[in-house]
């Protein structure tokens, strides 16, 4: 009001206010009206705010579990639902907007949902061989080492992930189109760290035994080789029971439950393989991609740190 009373217009004391002009010309009606009364924010007579700590307490339990869960026919909560839902649990009702500036205040977010496959074994068994594992590659010796033992997919047509840029700037991957995959299979020290790797067309028992054979070369005063590895064919399959029966019970498998991924710690080198070489990657042929994977991978086991930061035209080391 002190600015249109000076003499500006309503425009400029709304552009020097940063608000719409809307309100200016709105309290400018309010003062005219009915004086400096006018000007009082009328919210401040509405009672006692709709979306209190009880409400949002509330809306985090709904936020817990699924529509369905909670009796309705539908997969996913819109803010209309959640209203609804809040509601029948003995909340005030809300409009979707307000249910908007509830779901901020308390953090939720549309996110994707995480796909899983459940372990069908019974709880108690599950964790109990997980912890035997644990156990194991714990107290791990230098004469009987245990490695993690997984195999990864390369895909020439690069997986798309987020990454910093600027307002109205959205880089572009180009992808080759003929998509190719070529495979890693790698064992992990678990007291070491150190990754030991080998790579084939594809994913068969061919490429486990070869693993096999590598690791058995780059521990050769090594009397026990332990593997933790998942349940693939490729690890059981008689081809397999034949190449490690020709090792003399140099190597034990101990395979993990099904589906249980958390437990192979390998798992980890693959993310970080992902997201420092393969994701948005723009290698125009699969060679080239294999290459950058080898040189993430020596320079891993060079390194100190798990995920070494690697800068363009860095050298590859000697196998």
């Amino acid at each position: 009001m002190a600015k249109v009373a000076a003499g500006q217009s309503r425009v400029q004391a709304a552009r020097e206010l940063l608000c719409a002009t809307s309100t200016v010309v709105s309290a400018v009606l309010r003062y005219q009206e009915r004086g400096r009364e006018g000007l009082r924010d009328g919210r401040a007579f509405n009672g006692q705010r709709k979306v209190d700590a009880r409400f949002r307490k509330t809306l985090c339990r709904v936020l817990e579990g699924t529509p369905q869960q909670s009796g309705w026919r539908r997969t996913t909560w819109t803010r209309e639902l959640l209203a609804r839902e809040v509601e029948r649990r003995g909340r005030v009702r809300v409009s979707p907007a307000t249910m908007g500036r509830a779901l901020a205040s308390v953090g939720a977010r549309r996110k994707r949902p995480r796909p899983v496959v459940r372990c069908p074994w019974p709880a108690r068994r599950r964790r109990q061989r997980l912890w035997q594992l644990k156990c194991r590659a714990t107290y791990a010796r230098p004469q009987e080492p245990v490695l993690y033992e997984d195999e990864m997919d390369v895909h020439l047509n690069p997986k798309i992930g987020p990454d910093w840029m600027l307002p109205g700037q959205r880089r572009e991957v180009v992808t080759p189109g003929n998509n190719r995959k070529q495979y890693v299979a790698g064992a992990l020290d678990a007291r070491t760290g150190r990754l030991t790797w080998v790579k084939g067309q594809s994913k068969t028992s061919a490429l486990f035994i070869d693993l096999v054979r590598a690791v058995a070369a780059a521990y050769p005063k090594a009397k026990r080789l332990h593997f933790i590895l998942d349940n693939a064919a490729t690890h059981s399959s008689k081809v397999t029971q034949k190449a490690l029966a020709a090792l003399d019970g140099r190597v034990v498998l101990h395979f993990l439950p099904p589906y249980c991924p958390e437990g192979n710690r390998i798992e980890r080198v693959w993310w970080d393989v992902h997201a420092n070489v393969t994701r948005n990657h723009r290698c125009k042929k699969m060679e080239a991609l294999m290459g950058e994977v080898d040189t993430y991978l020596e320079a891993r086991n060079a390194q100190a740190t798990p995920s070494p930061v690697l800068r363009a035209g860095t050298e590859r080391r000697a196998a």
